[in-house]
């Protein structure tokens, strides 16, 4: 298994040899071109070297696209829990040579989130800062997923003001929604930790909150659920507690929801019993 450290290292070395080969053969080519356009014999030597120039760009670029390809595979893996195959596949995306930094910040960012996906906070957020450090360029789009897996790691490890200044950066971004329901997880934790409740609830615009959760998948839901219901107990909205906190009862075990998020187990304490029904949406007050 690589380190996060190791895969680092790796990278950065990767990034500097091909940005310098690219260095060297660009130059290259300018001075085959400078020779074919000298009289002689030395404008045929120009143009045969120059050819040969081409033939190893091209030959160091279909091995970069098999990098890309390796990479591309592993975020299906991830997805279904196949750890250990994206793993492999990770690991020689990031072990094969590539010319162009693309495959390598792919690969990068797949780790981070296999890191994530095994709750090793600690390697997560240290991969992912590694890639927001860079300049993505075209893959500026990775900066907004990868900022949200160094909040949630960063929460989890404690650091809660590392995981505000993650966050902040995206507030004023136009997000997937995706994207909007992993900020809102994110930050609902967050707001959590610093016993921010009526920020977590705010009038007005509590419903659409609701609505966002709907969409998540069971675990991520039934834990936005869980933090609300939370939040509109400590706000003494019993009314909106009871039934946010049967929908997440719907979508999980209370039990995993208190062992991931101990500050959970408030909210199954002395539970009002003779609330409205579930299935009826309490009025926004």
């Amino acid at each position: 298994m690589m380190t996060a450290q190791s895969a680092i290292s790796r990278f950065r070395r990767d990034v500097t040899l091909g940005a310098l080969l690219r260095a060297v053969l660009v130059c290259a080519a300018v001075i085959c071109l400078a020779m074919s356009a000298t009289p002689g014999g030395k404008a045929m030597g120009g143009t045969m070297l120059l050819m040969g120039v081409g033939f190893v760009w091209l030959l160091l670029s279909y091995q970069s696209v098999k990098g890309q390809r390796l990479a591309a595979q592993s975020p299906s893996l991830i997805a279904s829990g196949e750890f250990d195959a994206a793993e492999e596949q990770i690991e020689q995306a990031l072990r094969s040579f590539s010319l162009f930094r693309t495959a390598k910040l792919i690969s990068l960012h797949h780790l981070a989130v296999l890191r994530h996906a095994q709750k090793r906070w600690q390697d997560s957020a240290a991969l992912c800062r590694t890639l927001l450090g860079q300049r993505l360029g075209q893959l500026k789009g990775l900066s907004r997923p990868s900022r949200l897996l160094l909040a949630d790691a960063l929460l989890e490890l404690g650091d809660v003001g590392g995981a505000y200044q993650a966050l902040a950066a995206l507030y004023e971004q136009r997000l997937s929604l995706g994207e909007a329901m992993n900020l809102l997880l994110v930050q609902l934790d967050y707001e959590s930790r610093i016993s921010a409740w009526e920020a977590m609830l705010p009038t007005g615009t509590t419903y659409k909150r609701v609505q966002l959760a709907e969409l998540m998948p069971s675990a991520s839901g039934a834990r936005a659920h869980a933090l609300m219901a939370l939040a509109a107990k400590k706000l003494g909205r019993e009314e909106w507690a009871t039934w946010l906190r049967r929908r997440a009862e719907l979508l999980a075990d209370r039990e995993e929801l208190i062992k991931e998020r101990p500050i959970l187990t408030e909210l199954w304490e002395n539970a009002t019993e003779n609330a409205k029904s579930a299935d009826t949406t309490p009025a926004l007050q």
